[in-house]
């Protein structure tokens, strides 16, 4: 009896107390590190929601900056546009100063012109020699008639050409106030001579001769652009030097030629001989304007023949 009393002691209520305390201190330990470690969890994951948050706040501004950057880029484009565009539009206002100075000048030349014009029309009659009979030894109609050589440098443009018969009668005129020379020649404003023949020489005068231009000068039709300068600069190489005393006439209605300046000096320089610095040929111009021509032809003309000693005749068309 007494061993079995031994044996139950094993479970006696000290045993079990025990063994309680140590299975709740157990679980105790079990709850509280359970507990912590779900508290660190949650730190980790509100520490990576933080840093997630932030990373998408980062990139949410910067692409609100690259948004901006491409804002400023498109406004410097635009602006670098609207410079070339500026840029532009002061070359064109230049080029159009320029032409509009380029144009009041020639509307200064002209007014200057058509000022002349009004007042040799009403002197043309005066000036005009009407007849051979008015002949002078010296001059005629104030021009003067002592040349041995004459060059006629005649404008064939259509404007001429339509009044070709009064051209045609006006050189006739000159002929008579000269009517004796050695020589003479013919050619347009562009330096082509009527008789191809007698290139670089003179063609001798007669009155068989004199008929026999006027006859080819009937039906003489060349290509001309309005501007003497040329046949005078022909004429003044290739026939100055040729002749003792030299007269060219000029017969035309309007310039299309260069600047007044220009035309002036190169005339200037080639009507002067070499040797002593002389002229070498005086210059006289025919005109036939009205007041519908531009001006400039007697403009030019009147500077050209006072330079040169000789006489502008201006008549109306």
């Amino acid at each position: 009896m007494r061993r079995k009393s031994r044996e139950l002691d094993i479970f006696s209520l000290s045993f079990l107390d025990v063994f309680a305390c140590a299975l709740g201190a157990t679980i105790l330990l079990v709850l509280v590190s359970n507990f912590t470690k779900s508290n660190a969890a949650v730190s980790a994951t509100e520490g990576i929601e933080d840093k997630l948050e932030l990373i998408l706040s980062e990139e949410k501004r910067l692409q609100g900056l690259e948004q901006l950057l491409a804002e400023k880029k498109q406004g410097l484009s635009d602006s670098q546009l609207l410079l070339q565009r500026l840029k532009q539009f002061l070359a064109d206002q230049k080029m159009g100063i320029g032409a509009t100075n380029q144009e009041l000048e020639k509307l200064m030349e002209e007014n200057e012109g058509l000022a002349l014009v009004q007042s040799s029309l009403k002197k043309a009659a005066a000036i005009r020699p009407n007849s051979a009979t008015v002949r002078d030894k010296e001059e005629v109609g104030g021009i003067p008639v002592d040349s041995e050589y004459i060059i006629f440098i005649i404008d064939t443009s259509g404007s001429m050409m339509a009044i070709w018969p009064r051209v045609l009668r006006e050189m006739e005129h000159i002929l008579e106030i000269h009517p004796q020379v050695k020589g003479f020649q013919v050619m347009n404003d562009n330096g082509f001579l009527a008789l191809v023949g007698y290139q670089g020489k003179w063609i001798p005068d007669s009155k068989s001769r004199r008929r026999a231009i006027l006859k080819r000068l009937n039906n003489w039709q060349r290509a001309s652009n309005s501007s003497p300068v040329e046949g005078l600069e022909k004429a003044l190489r290739q026939y100055a030097h040729k002749a003792t005393s030299l007269s060219i006439y000029i017969i035309g209605d309007d310039y299309s030629g260069a600047a007044f300046d220009q035309v002036l000096s190169t005339i200037n320089r080639l009507n002067r001989s070499g040797n002593n610095g002389k002229r070498q040929a005086k210059i006289h111009a025919v005109g036939f304007l009205s007041n519908n021509t531009t001006g400039r032809f007697p403009v030019l003309m009147t500077e050209v023949t006072r330079q040169n000693g000789g006489t502008f005749i201006a008549l109306p068309r």
